[in-house]
């Protein structure tokens, strides 16, 4: 009896330490608690240790506060063109309030998932087929505005929505591959054209080149040559007039120191000799005629003329010749 006694009150306390140590709750950090009492929500605990009420209160969701990523099945949708095809895409999302997240929506991400779906056929179906190929940017921030709007009221933030994969069906696939294939030929085609004009045009720019700078250098030569030409003629002549100058002033010299030698005829006539000889080395024909002989030939013309002065008359009687005496 004394055991039993003893054994209830140990397993009393033994049972209210276990509900005592069931009911403290830490939180961890990004985590959130939200609890309610006997059914009604009571409040969210933040990170931290908490006690709760035993058998009045419970823990109703344990909620994350880390950013999230969802990566959707692929949907298919149909552009405004009538081409069909998959694209599968990608959520970031964060919760922002457990209270609206925990009693707002039933099944948050199949919500989310389903109304990514229903949105992204609705953007997709107002453009063309090459507009959804080249309007990602456009696709997810049109998503991420009507999801961040539509989840508010479930207290979740849609951070970004990106479309992961856009699959056209196969035949569209092989068109698009011909006509990028045939877009990627044209420009080689124009690529290669450009560069035979280009090469074509800086072939003939460098013979322009070549044949001006060929030109000016025949001018340059030329104006050179003339310079050269007009130097050393300027040169010979000034050679020549300092040459002449120094034989006539050397001739002044001799002329200036002759007279000052006061010269005697027969000097002169030395000098008139020399002259006459170099004179006469010459290989023209030259008629010379010293003044001596000038003057000689004056002296015959005045003797021609008594001897024609004294002439006898014709008509008078021719004299007697008398025979001559003979010696004895």
């Amino acid at each position: 009896m004394d055991l039993i006694s003893l054994i209830i009150p140990v397993a009393v306390i033994i049972i209210i330490l276990l509900i005592i140590a069931a009911n403290v709750k830490v939180v961890p950090q990004s985590k959130a608690m939200v609890v309610e009492r006997l059914g009604a929500f009571r409040a969210v605990w933040s990170v931290g240790l908490h006690f709760k009420i035993p058998f009045i209160e419970r823990v109703a969701k344990m909620v994350s506060l880390k950013e999230q990523v969802v990566d959707f099945a692929p949907q298919p949708v149909i552009t405004k063109d009538n081409v069909t095809m998959q694209i599968d895409t990608v959520l970031y999302f964060q919760i922002t309030d457990p209270k609206l997240y925990t009693y707002g929506v039933e099944q948050p991400l199949s919500a989310i998932e389903n109304l990514t779906a229903t949105t992204l056929r609705n953007i997709i179906g107002d453009l063309e087929l090459d507009q959804s190929l080249t309007s990602r940017d456009h696709i997810n921030t049109q998503m991420r505005s009507i999801l961040d709007e539509a989840t508010d009221p479930w207290g979740i933030k849609v951070n970004r929505v990106e479309l992961k994969n856009i699959m056209p069906p196969r035949d569209i696939q092989e068109s698009m591959e011909k006509q990028m294939r045939a877009e990627r030929e044209r420009r080689e085609a124009i690529l290669q054209a450009e560069g035979q004009k280009q090469s074509q045009i800086l072939v003939a720019e460098g013979e322009k080149q070549s044949a001006i700078l060929r030109a000016d250098a025949a001018k340059q030569a030329k104006i050179m040559q003339a310079e050269a030409e007009k130097t050393a003629r300027i040169l010979a002549a000034e050679a020549e007039s300092e040459a002449i100058l120094k034989v006539q002033q050397a001739t002044a010299d001799a002329l200036k120191l002759l007279n000052e030698a006061a010269p005697n005829s027969e000097v002169l006539q030395l000098k008139a000799l020399e002259a006459f000889q170099k004179a006469a080395d010459g290989r023209a024909t030259k008629i010379i005629i010293p003044s001596e002989i000038q003057g000689l030939a004056g002296l015959c013309a005045s003797a021609k003329t008594v001897f024609d002065s004294v002439t006898p008359n014709p008509a008078a009687p021719a004299p007697t010749q008398k025979a001559p005496t003979p010696k004895p």
